[in-house]
């Protein structure tokens, strides 16, 4: 059985997580949180295998939480789930080491297979957070088009050209499953060659892959 926090400020947001993730029966709620500092102590009290955090969250908001996760619950794996707000909180849920970034409209099933696979040690970003991260990082980086460029090509010197192919198509934020359809690759598959890219390239999520693709501009549909 999974256990699961859920941390968020909103009652009638918990509520519809708690439901949500209680209809799978491999997932149990076990404790709820109003904000980051009640959550770190609940996580301290509960054998908590995966914690949902809201960015925006009074006394400690989710961010500050996250950065704390490791010392308060060293085995504990984190989703980051919230709307979207500055680009200074986007850019530090990416890098904080949280286990997925999802949407609050993610819908039910999605919520369920984050939670699933954050327990079982693997990155989950939604298709849709995906892009709108990489969007809004992209947009705001500094030093010029060209000079990341180049970088970002001499880093993938290490990949081979499936492994390319496959991390053009992370550039533009497809799921494993909707770039296995694309070249016609098995959805397991296509997990296996993502991690081993992220593995290659020392990256910690598909987001930073996906910065890379962006920026050696790779193009998915050649």
């Amino acid at each position: 059985m999974i256990r699961v926090l859920v941390a968020d400020d909103e009652p009638l947001i918990r509520a519809g997580i708690r439901m949500i993730l209680g209809s799978a029966d491999d997932i149990e709620v076990v404790a709820e949180a109003a904000d980051g500092r009640q959550a770190l102590e609940l996580v301290r009290a509960h054998r908590v295998d995966v914690v949902l955090l809201d960015i925006q969250m009074p006394v400690m908001d989710g961010l500050t939480a996250l950065a704390e996760l490791p010392k308060a619950a060293p085995g504990a794996r984190a989703l980051v789930l919230t709307t979207f707000g500055e680009r200074e909180n986007v850019l530090r849920a990416v890098t904080s080491g949280g286990a997925g970034f999802l949407l609050k409209d993610t819908a039910p099933a999605e919520l369920i297979q984050a939670v699933r696979a954050a327990a079982s040690g693997n990155a989950f970003l939604s298709p849709a957070a995906t892009r709108h991260i990489v969007d809004s990082l992209a947009s705001g980086r500094s030093g010029s088009a060209a000079a990341r460029s180049a970088q970002a090509r001499r880093r993938l010197d290490v990949l081979t050209e499936r492994e390319l192919e496959v991390l053009a198509l992370l550039g533009e934020g497809l799921s494993n499953a909707d770039a296995g359809a694309r070249i016609h690759m098995s959805e397991a598959t296509v997990k296996t060659y993502v991690s081993r890219i992220l593995a290659k390239l020392g990256c910690e999520n598909r987001v930073q892959a996906a910065l890379l693709a962006r920026d050696a501009e790779l193009d998915g549909h050649d």
